[in-house]
């Protein structure tokens, strides 16, 4: 059962997801919905990745639940990792892409 990190994660990655996009809620262009559409990706796919080298490279040494313990602790941490980072680069990113208005 390689995957039942990802199937156990998914509802909370959604409501994670989820906030990520709606808040806040302006400005609300292109250039956001592209940057928030990209880390969403960028945080699905490296938690995905992530979860995948936990289970292959967990030890049975520790015992056979830790493949599921290590994907799940893997994947987690990708993909608040991934958010996180979106979270801090954001306004700076969109901040410098709006068009000067004193102008």
């Amino acid at each position: 059962m390689p995957y039942l990190t990802l199937i156990l994660f998914a509802p909370w990655f959604v409501i994670l997801g989820a906030l990520f996009w709606i808040y806040p809620r302006t400005p609300r262009t292109s250039m956001r919905a592209l940057f928030d559409t990209t880390a969403l990706l960028l945080a699905g796919i490296g938690s995905f990745l992530g979860m995948r080298w936990g289970y292959l490279n967990a030890t049975l040494e520790a015992g056979p639940l830790w493949k599921q313990v290590l994907a799940t602790l893997v994947a987690y941490g990708v993909f608040l990792g991934v958010m996180t980072l979106a979270l801090m680069t954001r306004p700076r990113m969109l901040r410098s892409t709006e068009p000067d208005s004193s102008k």
